[in-house]
C-alpha cells in the first residue's frame, strides 16, 4: 500500500469518526436521511409499479380487441361456408387460428403480469406503511431523547446543589444574623457608658441631694415654729 493510499484510508477514518459524532449528536438528521431515502426509492418504486401497471392494461386491450376479432371471424365463418365460397372460408379458418394461438397466449402472460402487478401494488403499500413506521419512530425517540436530556440536566442540576453547600450558606445567615445582634447589643451597652448617661446619672443624684436638704430645712423651719409656739403659750399662763 502507496503512501497515498495510506493517507486516503486515514483520511476516511478520520472522516467516518466525524459523521458517526454527528450522527450521535444529530439523531434526527439520521431519521430525516433515512426517511428522505425511502421516499425516493418509494417514487422509483412507484414508476416500476406503474410501467407494470400500463402493461397490464396494455395486454388487456389487446386481449379485448382479439377476442372481439375472434367473434367477427367465428360470426362470418359460417355465412362464407353456406356461400361455397371456400377461399374466403380458408382465410378466415387461418386468420381464426391465429386469434386463438394470440388470444391464449395473451392469457398467459396477462395473468403473469397481472400478478405482477398486484404484488407490487402490494409492495408499494407496504413500503409507504414502512415510511409511516419510520416515522413514527422517528417522533418517538426524538421525544425519548429530549426527556432523557431534560432528566440529565435536571439531575446535573441536583447535583451541582451540595448538601454541604447549603449548610455552609446557612451557617453563614445565621453567623451574620448574630453579629448583627452583638453590633446592636454592643450598642445597648456603650450607652449606659456614654457621657451623657454619666452626667444624666449625676444630674439625677444631684437633685436628690437639694430635694434633701429642701427637705431638711424645711423640717427645721417648723421644728423652730412649733419650739417658739410653745415658749409663747407658756408666757401667756404665767
Amino acid at each position: 500500500m502507496g503512501f497515498f493510499d495510506r493517507i486516503g484510508n486515514l483520511w476516511k477514518g478520520f472522516w467516518s469518526l466525524w459523521i458517526s459524532d454527528v450522527e450521535n449528536k444529530n439523531p434526527e438528521i439520521v431519521y430525516e436521511q433515512a426517511i428522505d431515502n425511502r421516499i425516493k426509492r418509494h417514487r422509483d418504486l412507484k414508476k416500476a409499479v406503474g410501467g407494470i401497471v400500463y402493461l397490464r392494461n396494455k395486454l388487456t386491450t389487446e386481449l379485448e380487441t382479439k377476442e372481439r376479432e375472434l367473434r367477427e371471424v367465428n360470426a362470418q365463418l359460417p355465412v362464407a361456408v353456406e356461400a361455397g365460397d371456400d377461399e374466403v372460408a380458408l382465410i378466415l379458418l387461418q386468420k381464426k387460428n391465429e386469434l386463438d394461438s394470440g388470444i391464449e397466449t395473451l392469457k398467459v402472460e396477462l395473468e403473469k403480469v397481472s400478478k405482477q402487478a398486484e404484488e407490487a401494488k402490494e409492495s408499494l403499500v407496504s413500503f409507504q406503511g414502512e415510511i409511516e413506521k419510520l416515522r413514527r419512530e422517528r417522533d418517538q425517540m426524538l421525544a425519548k431523547k429530549a426527556t432523557a436530556e431534560a432528566r440529565i440536566q435536571i439531575q446535573e442540576t441536583l447535583d451541582g446543589l451540595s448538601t454541604d453547600a447549603d449548610i455552609k450558606q446557612l451557617e453563614n445567615v445565621r453567623e451574620n444574623i448574630l453579629k448583627t445582634q452583638a453590633q446592636a447589643d454592643v450598642g445597648t451597652e456603650i450607652k449606659g457608658d456614654s457621657l451623657d448617661s454619666r452626667l444624666k446619672k449625676i444630674k439625677e443624684k444631684t437633685g436628690d441631694v437639694t430635694a434633701r436638704s429642701q427637705l431638711d430645712e424645711l423640717k427645721r423651719q417648723m421644728a423652730a415654729r412649733q419650739g417658739a409656739a410653745e415658749g409663747a403659750g407658756v408666757k401667756k399662763t404665767m
